[in-house]
């Protein structure tokens, strides 16, 4: 675990300086530089990009991070590598021309409700191109177990831009229309910097060769396509579908609500990034035995974390949309929900990096589909009726049952378990201190409110989880923080 917990470690905290430099944006500078109607533009604009993604990028960066460990010359990385890069770009090519050939239909169904979305329309495969390469160069530089440069980038580069972005609107050296256009550059910028940055650790030698085992490559390439279009409609279809039912500020409000739940997701996305390697290495090994133990190791890791993070943002909703524009305030049960189908798929530790790089990867592309069709309908039902609220319970809905299904499946087919007796203490930990911090708020102003409330919450969390000993690694990590801070106080 020393390579994943100095890795994941530097990741968590990019990542939450990208997630701290976000929520400035998302609950001050969008809603007041923006205003509701181009913040759901431009929120529109990069969900539907990233439902297109994986299309652009033909799941190449999982494919990349599978693979790439059984070549054993660097010729055949060379040629992999280089397979991995141009193989996408071929096959890009004629989705953008049925998308220009059926521009008119497209354009027709995606603006009935909210013609607004007319002009920005061709940023979207731009876009989604963008991310498509962005992550197959991220993936690159990770198979070389470089995974904070690229993370930098996606978390805190990508917000970073946007802040100055929305400084600039803000001085008038845009105009709104111009700040979506330059939010997609932004995209662009980002797949620049990272391909360059993978070239730095593995300088190209490009081939024009197809790999030996390029049929192997290519049936999982595909299953990955369609899994990842899955998980990607997952995260982003329900604000495709607000725009098809409500008004388009609609999204805006929804988008708030579900940023601030994503944080609870923070500690899964850092460490995601170098354990799919480390998980790809131990089952091509067949060391079964460690990767049942990193398993459980993650799952109770981001299960402390995660909740952690989740109870300072439940028991501080109110005061923290005090902080927003009013009409955002319809977003507060948006958060729970979405903050408890993010927390659930948490506790699942390295779930997907063993489905993914097992044998049995195409089941996640059918356990997708069929939840897929379910979110969909779902949504048909709940929007119309309930607005965002019946947005976020389809969700919900959604994602808990996909979670619960690929769980049930690497416990019955691969007999892994993640979970322990630690799992249901810290459960019952995090609900008693949720009761106990919820119901009451300090009667200053909200940050004020909010900063004390997290204090006395983190001082308590810590104590009884480090108390009761519900990660081992974790209460090291605090021994060894102790041990060097006690010397210097003396």
């Amino acid at each position: 675990m020393g390579i994943v917990l100095n890795q994941s470690f530097k990741n968590t905290i990019i990542t939450y300086i990208g997630f701290a430099i976000g929520g400035i944006n998302t609950l001050y500078l969008y809603p007041v530089f923006l205003g509701a109607t181009y913040y759901a533009v431009t929120n529109y604009i990069l969900s539907a990009a990233n439902v297109i993604m994986p299309l652009f990028a033909i799941g190449m960066q999982n494919t990349l991070v599978k693979f790439y460990t059984q070549y054993k010359t660097e010729h055949e990385r060379n040629q992999f590598l280089s397979f991995t890069v141009l193989f996408p770009l071929l096959l890009c090519i004629p989705l953008l021309i049925i998308g220009f050939l059926f521009y008119d239909d497209i354009t027709v169904f995606v603006t009935k409700k909210n013609p607004v979305v007319q002009e920005f329309i061709l940023l979207i495969p731009f876009t989604g191109l963008c991310m498509a390469y962005f992550e197959i160069f991220y993936a690159w530089a990770r198979v070389h177990m470089h995974s904070v440069f690229g993370n930098f980038i996606k978390e805190v580069g990508l917000r970073f831009l946007s802040s100055i972005a929305l400084v600039g609107l803000y001085l008038n050296w845009i105009t709104l229309v111009q700040f979506v256009y330059v939010t997609a550059g932004i995209y662009f910028v980002a797949f620049i910097l990272t391909m360059v940055y993978a070239f730095y650790v593995k300088r190209p030698h490009f081939q024009f060769s197809i790999p030996k085992n390029v049929k192997d490559v290519l049936v999982y390439t595909f299953f990955i396509i369609l899994s990842g279009s899955v998980a990607n409609l997952l995260l982003d279809g329900d604000k495709l579908m607000l725009n098809q039912y409500m008004v388009i500020e609609n999204i805006a409000y929804y988008s708030v609500a579900t940023y601030i739940a994503l944080v609870i997701s923070v500690p899964s996305r850092a460490m995601h990034q170098i354990v799919y390697p480390i998980t790809a290495k131990l089952m091509h090994d067949d060391k079964y035995d460690e990767l049942n133990n990193l398993y459980k190791k993650t799952s109770i890791n981001l299960q402390m974390v995660g909740g952690f993070v989740m109870l300072c943002i439940f028991v501080n909703i109110d005061q923290l949309y005090e902080l927003v524009p009013k009409e955002y305030s319809g977003g507060i049960s948006v958060v729970f929900m979405i903050g408890l189908s993010k927390y659930f798929d948490l506790i699942l530790g390295n779930n997907n990096a063993i489905i993914f790089n097992s044998k049995y990867y195409r089941m996640v592309l059918f356990l997708g589909l069929a939840l897929v069709v379910t979110t969909f309908v779902l949504n048909m039902i709940f929007i119309p009726r309930y607005g965002i609220f019946g947005a976020a319970f389809a969700t919900l809905i959604s994602i808990t049952l996909y979670s619960l299904a690929k769980l049930i499946f690497v416990v019955k087919r691969m007999h892994l378990y993640p979970f322990t007796k630690q799992t249901v203490e810290s459960l019952v930990l995090t609900a008693a201190l949720f009761l106990a911090f919820y119901f009451w708020e300090f009667p200053v102003h909200p940050i004020i409110g909010i900063c004390l409330k997290s204090a006395l919450v983190t001082v308590a969390y810590v104590y009884l989880n480090y108390r009761f000993v519900i990660s081992i690694e974790i209460n090291q990590v605090i021994d060894n923080l102790i041990k060097k801070i006690l010397p210097k106080a003396r």
